[in-house]
């Protein structure tokens, strides 16, 4: 019986992930009572004309920038606030009005797939099989899975409503916090804790950075020395303790994270931003600041690989990172090792946890030397289509379980931040048969390898994905044998040459049953190769990466 064609996926090339566009830190606010009284006031005053002024930019629509009216509504503004205010007000509306936008296109494709998901497997008869397409197993589940459809296409069609309109659906404090007041008892809070926590969600405290004003910004000056001073709005003026309507508070603000960053900014005037915020769950005050940070130019992987660095490949699952160090020639270094990552309990503690993993692995990559490759990971398609791509039964449940529960964005955002200031260069990947093949080729030779701790599959697929990084192919050259005793500790190689490193060189000894030129093998140990360095194609005869 002839082998089923089977269609593989094209491998996206790796790319280098960019650096983060900038930086925020914070720092805690001890407030007195006259101050935190001021400052509520303040944000109440701001916050309702903030509220206003997005009602303002929803009815205009899904329009030009040119056309959002944002001049006419700054000098609205302007008369119950300040211009600096305004210019704070009308673009945080901005830019809410266009985060909305691209959350309901998001939710329109996802739909969309969930919808053509379930259509396609319709069309074809309960217990049947049409192609790579199954239909549901009775009558019973297609009959829920109309139903399902229905569902989705009112969900649907509303997006598209939305969308064509302009009019996305925003809850100033969250919508999260909206629900929360229809079910108290299931909370444990009750009306008046939790219009608190609404009321604190709601203040706007936020002033934008201006290169060449004091201190970086004017509304909200915060000095060398740690002072803090905020311009006081018109109506509220009379609170002033400072000329011209400025209220100093009494506390003093010292930034721990990245101080020499801040103070170069505000020693400079270089546009810094602030925002203030209140946690009424701890009954707290903070305030941010966060700046734009200068574009840095990070090295491709070709020049990566092509300067002999290292690489320290990377898989995410859901309770540990595997982790396996991989040399420029694609081949395991070391022992694998395993960080274990506990993402249960509240939001902060689940990030604090994802956070102290990463840390473990940027000293990791700094003790090794090596930069990190992970896998592009993005769930989007297999959440919005769940059941019906991702398998059937209580195995695909756990796995779909699994899929959903994977820190997949905010791993690949605190790795980026936090290894861009450690100076290490973060390598994506092509997720696509790493996990598959790096157990087939590479999880025996790793086990010989290892002289300690346990091996699993997704420690070869750390090898694969770091492998992909280098330019290689996941899979292990055929015929290459192990080391014998005498050469030392044995190595899990996926090619025996090296990089050659001059024009018409000899090229070191090939064990015997390596690949030559395409099918042939060196017969006897005693047969050199030559070949010019000028073949940089990788999977050429006698380039290093001619795997398989």
């Amino acid at each position: 019986m002839a082998a089923r064609n089977r269609r593989f996926r094209t491998i996206a090339p790796p790319f280098t992930v960019a650096p983060p566009d900038g930086a925020r830190i914070r720092d805690r606010l001890r407030l007195s009572t006259a101050d935190e009284n001021v400052l509520t006031l303040v944000g109440q005053h701001l916050g309702s004309h903030a509220r206003q002024d997005l009602v303002d930019r929803i009815r205009i629509g899904d329009v030009p920038v040119k056309q959002n009216q944002r001049a006419r509504r700054k000098r609205k503004l302007t008369s119950v606030a300040s211009s600096r205010w305004a210019g704070a007000i009308t673009r945080t509306s901005e830019d809410q009005f266009q985060l909305a936008m691209r959350c309901l296109r998001d939710e329109r494709a996802s739909l969309r797939r969930a919808v053509n998901a379930i259509r396609r497997r319709l069309k074809v008869a309960c217990g049947e099989r049409r192609g790579r397409m199954r239909g549901y197993a009775d009558r019973s589940e297609r009959w829920q899975k109309q139903r399902r459809l229905a569902l989705l296409e009112s969900r649907l069609t509303e997006v598209e409503s939305r969308i064509d309109h302009g009019r996305p659906a925003i809850v100033v404090g969250g919508r999260r916090l909206v629900k929360v007041r229809h079910s108290l008892d299931d909370e444990g809070l009750n009306e008046e804790r939790w219009r608190e926590r609404w009321d604190a969600a709601r203040l706007f405290l936020t002033a934008d950075g201006e290169s060449g004003a004091s201190c970086g910004n004017y509304t909200i000056t915060i000095t060398a020395g740690g002072e803090v001073a905020i311009v006081l709005p018109e109506s509220l003026r009379h609170l002033a303790n400072s000329p011209r309507g400025r209220y100093c508070l009494s506390c003093r603000v010292t930034f721990h994270n990245r101080r020499e960053e801040w103070l170069d900014r505000v020693e400079a005037n270089r546009a810094v931003r602030y925002d203030i915020t209140r946690d009424p769950v701890r009954g707290r005050w903070y305030v941010d600041a966060s700046w734009s940070t200068d574009k840095a130019e990070l090295p491709a992987p070709a020049e990566l690989i092509d300067a002999g660095a290292s690489l320290l490949g990377v898989d995410l699952n859901a309770d540990h990172l595997a982790v396996c160090v991989v040399d420029s020639y694609g081949n395991p270094v070391g022992q694998p090792y395993t960080i274990d990552v506990d993402l249960t309990g509240s939001t902060t503690t689940r990030d604090g946890r994802l956070r102290h993993a990463v840390t473990a692995l940027i000293r990791l990559a700094r003790q090794h030397g090596c930069g990190i490759a992970v896998e592009n990971l993005n769930f989007a398609n297999a959440r919005s289509s769940g059941r019906e791509t991702l398998g059937r039964g209580r195995r695909a449940k756990r796995f779909r379980r699994t899929v959903c529960t994977l820190p997949t964005g905010r791993f690949r955002e605190r790795l980026r931040g936090m290894a861009f200031h450690a100076g290490l260069v973060v390598i994506a990947v092509d997720p696509a048969y790493t996990s598959r093949w790096g157990a087939q080729h590479w999880k025996p030779p790793l086990k010989e390898q290892a002289t300690t701790g346990t091996v699993t599959r997704h420690h070869a697929a750390a090898v694969a994905i770091a492998r992909r990084a280098c330019g290689y192919g996941l899979r292990r050259r055929p015929g290459v044998i192990a080391h014998h005793r005498s050469d030392g500790e044995r190595r899990a190689t996926g090619q025996a040459a090296i990089r050659a490193k001059g024009v018409w060189t000899v090229g070191p000894p090939r064990t015997t049953g390596s690949l030559i030129r395409g099918c042939e093998t060196r017969a006897r140990r005693g047969e050199e190769l030559t070949f010019p360095t000028s073949t940089t194609v990788r999977g050429v005869t006698g380039h290093p990466s001619g795997s398989t």
